[in-house]
């Protein structure tokens, strides 16, 4: 791992309109305050944060972490419930990845129980509003730092 880490932190559809969409829900929060909390977090590893309303754009972020960082967060959003496509993706990473969501996917709809995501995720963190960012970061930079660690006591 570099001397500055590359931390992926990914979103998936609708997240663009947070602060506005069901703020009862997601907070009042935008995504802009979301970025700037997980860089902070970060601690000086390097974030590259994107969001999308397309699987396959998203898809293709993934693609883009497999060559580029040394973690990922991902909160899929809708995705995370319905793309095999999206979970066929994140197969392809060696690197740590962390699943995040503002609420508790758990304590909502019966349909968001299930996440594809999960199933390839070393850890989910979920409910804690723009907190559950933060933590997935400091998680999956953790993760991230004990694998080069593993890695150089290996050689």
């Amino acid at each position: 791992m570099p001397d500055r880490p590359v931390l992926y932190v990914l979103n998936g559809p609708n997240l663009n309109l947070l602060g506005v969409r069901e703020p009862e829900i997601y907070g009042r929060e935008t995504l802009a305050d979301v970025q700037a909390l997980c860089e902070r977090a970060a601690d000086g590893a390097t974030v590259v944060f994107h969001q999308t309303n397309h699987e396959g754009v998203l898809i293709d972020q993934v693609h883009e972490a497999r060559e580029k960082a040394d973690a990922l967060v991902i909160n899929p959003a809708g995705y995370g419930h319905t793309s095999v496509a999206l979970l066929d993706a994140l197969k392809t990473l060696t690197i740590p990845v962390v699943e995040c969501h503002l609420s508790n996917p758990a304590a909502r709809e019966r349909f968001r129980h299930r996440s594809y995501v999960s199933a390839v995720a070393a850890g989910v963190v979920s409910g804690f509003g723009p907190m559950s960012y933060e933590l997935a970061v400091k998680a999956a930079l953790g993760l991230a730092q004990e694998r080069s660690q593993a890695a150089d006591r290996s050689v």
